[in-house]
């Protein structure tokens, strides 16, 4: 459990977590292992849990408008995903493809109740992590959205931002 606790520690989603609220954690957590060429879950699907990366290699991607995938990001040991789902309890909004075996460890909504419950500062100081991490992808994506914006603009293509609509 101490190997567990210390690999969690150095995660985004872990880290800087009192003991109390990692002790609390780490008896939620269930481990799961999937094969290459199989799926965490699927675009569309339903959420009720989001996954820590403890070994392999995942990739996210979502269904393009022409028909085929975009390849959105990969997840490597220490990432967590899945967790927009626990937020915002809305359907997957992309696949998750195991592309190395892995091993994850999952969270569900109904553990981050019960911590909510049972240690509030513990339950604040994840939320604050996940934000935090939203909100690297969020700044990564706006400068990927930039990039590609810059390369189309001679094709006269632009790229919109409405406002955000649920699919």
């Amino acid at each position: 459990m101490s190997e567990l606790k210390e690999f969690l520690s150095r995660t985004p989603f872990f880290g800087g977590l009192p003991a109390e609220t990692m002790d609390r954690l780490v008896k939620m957590l269930v481990e799961r292992s999937y094969k290459a060429g199989s799926e965490v879950f699927r675009e569309g699907d339903a959420g009720k849990s989001m996954y820590v990366v403890h070994s392999g290699e995942l990739v996210a991607n979502q269904a393009g408008g022409s028909g085929g995938t975009v390849r959105l990001m990969r997840f490597f040991e220490g990432d967590f995903f899945g967790e927009m789902t626990l937020i915002e309890m809305q359907p997957r909004p992309f696949t998750v493809a195991v592309e190395r075996d892995a091993r994850l460890w999952e969270l569900t909504n109904l553990d981050l109740y019960q911590l909510y419950r049972e240690d509030v500062k513990g339950y604040v100081l994840v939320l604050q992590n996940i934000n935090r991490e939203l909100c690297r992808r969020l700044r990564r994506a706006g400068n990927r959205i930039t990039e590609v914006a810059d390369q189309n603009e001679d094709e006269r293509t632009q790229i919109r931002l409405d406002p955000v609509k649920p699919r």
